[in-house]
């Protein structure tokens, strides 16, 4: 039982010992015990901050949010708690009550079930007859979870799907672009530039020399941040640099309703790939075609990422030549296993444009409309974490009064640099949901220094 009078001795030592986690952990547990959920929090965050994979920790920040009403950000963490094989059955049993209470029944009893498999303490008898929950034996997390890389190519399909994949090549196949844009087109992100040059553009371009070093060439790179950055005309620019074709990939691509038509598609995507080398490949919205699996209730979903992870990784047919990127708004909902070595093993945050590229982006938009003494540097001032769409909004209203202006005094007059500035009171950078969200996902879940980037950009 958590006694209150020792929360001030708590207090008292770790002010004298403030690297001292076991007493940290200590006054969060009885805060917890109390009810103090806030302070609870408070301490947890700082508790976390030196040892970040403690998976007790973790549940207890979780639990902490969960009494505070903070759903989204109790998901967040235990999301990804509950993917380790070592987490506690606890964790699973809060995170079913969480997904109950988004509406989520089936994959709540799922993993109440789960929880109370691993630990059979961490039962909730009120919660299981308000579900009706039979406490039935189930399969291992390790059976209902799809193999790891070395056994997804016996997951993907049975032989005889395969077999008749084989004999439907010829097909006509998606439709293959010639960028003509390169990177002299795009402005600023030249860090971006060059990870892709050294990852998929110089393994073609310098071929010997990366046999010389004994350097592995293969595997692809993610691309992840706010939407409107550019993901995808970055893509178009690598295809340009070295005249490749390029097949841009969509959910609406691939998905289909037929039961091992998705997987057949996405076959032929890189078949189509393999035949038109050099290309390069780009999946939109990866995370949509790559969702982890431990989160799905179908099989077909689960047989459709194995599929991808086998065309990643070469089956039957070598990759090279192939140069495959992806680009993702989320990639916290992103498989782990596409971030194996040898898949999209480097993942690069795409940021909002800085000063120089917003100056760039803001020229290139007004080229060819009537302006007269536009002061771009000062107008991009003003726009620190603007995306590029966000800034061609802004051109767009700057227009839109403009052309109101002019049919209402029947005189045309040349947009300004105060017309810009006009527009730019009813803009918002659509960016700052997204790292609202990017900085709850890099505070809790950056095993790694997966999302070190963000911590960088948003200077935490």
């Amino acid at each position: 039982m958590a006694d209150s009078e020792s929360l001030p001795q708590l207090r008292e030592a770790i002010r004298l010992s403030p690297k001292n986690l076991s007493l940290r952990r200590a006054l969060a547990d009885s805060l917890l015990g109390l009810g103090h959920f806030v302070e609870a929090e408070t301490e947890l965050r700082a508790a976390l901050q030196m040892a970040p994979e403690d998976m007790g920790l973790k549940l207890g920040l979780a639990r902490a949010f969960q009494q505070q009403g903070k759903r989204s950000h109790a998901l967040v963490l235990l999301e990804d708690l509950v993917r380790i094989p070592e987490a506690p059955g606890r964790a699973f049993v809060l995170y079913a009550k969480l997904l109950a209470g988004i509406g989520e029944l089936d994959l709540a009893v799922e993993n109440y079930r789960r929880g109370v498999d691993k630990e059979a303490s961490a039962a909730d008898a009120e919660f299981a007859l308000r579900y009706s929950i039979r406490l039935e034996p189930i399969r291992s997390r390790e059976e209902d979870v799809f193999r790891g890389s070395d056994d997804d190519d016996d997951d993907v399909m049975d032989g005889r799907i395969r077999e008749s994949w084989e004999n439907q090549d010829e097909e006509s196949g998606p439709e293959i672009e010639r960028p003509k844009i390169t990177f002299a087109e795009v402005g600023g992100m030249e860090t971006i530039k060059e990870e892709i040059r050294l990852k998929i553009i110089y393994p073609i371009t310098h071929a010997d020399l990366y046999k010389a070093y004994g350097k592995a060439i293969g595997g692809g790179i993610l691309l992840y941040g706010p939407p409107g950055c550019g993901k995808t005309h970055l893509a178009r620019a690598a295809a340009g640099e070295i005249k490749a074709a390029f097949i841009s990939v969509g959910i609406h691509d691939v998905m289909d309703m037929w039961l091992g038509n998705s997987e057949r598609t996405l076959h032929q995507l890189f078949v189509e790939a393999r035949r038109n080398t050099p290309c390069v490949l780009f999946f939109d919205e990866v995370d949509a075609l790559g969702a982890s699996r431990s989160d799905m209730k179908s099989n077909a979903g689960r047989h459709l990422i194995n599929q991808f992870l086998s065309e990643l990784d070469g089956y039957k047919s070598a990759n090279d030549g192939v140069l495959i990127l992806g680009a993702t708004n989320a990639p916290w909902h992103l498989d782990s296993a596409f971030r194996r070595p040898g898949r999209f093993d480097r993942i690069l945050l795409v940021p909002p444009p800085d000063l120089s590229s917003r100056v760039e982006i803001l020229s290139l938009q007004m080229r060819g409309k009537p302006m007269e003494n536009i002061d771009f540097q000062a107008i991009a001032e003003l726009c620190e974490g603007f995306s590029g769409a966000d800034l061609r909004g802004v051109v767009e209203v700057a227009v839109e009064n403009k052309l109101r202006e002019v049919m209402k005094a029947g005189l045309s007059t040349p947009l300004r640099t105060r017309d810009l500035v006009a527009a730019l009171g009813s803009q918002r950078a659509s960016t700052r949901d997204w790292f609202a969200t990017a900085r709850n996902y890099a505070l809790h879940s950056n095993q790694g220094g997966l999302y070190d980037d963000i911590f960088k950009y948003m200077k935490l």
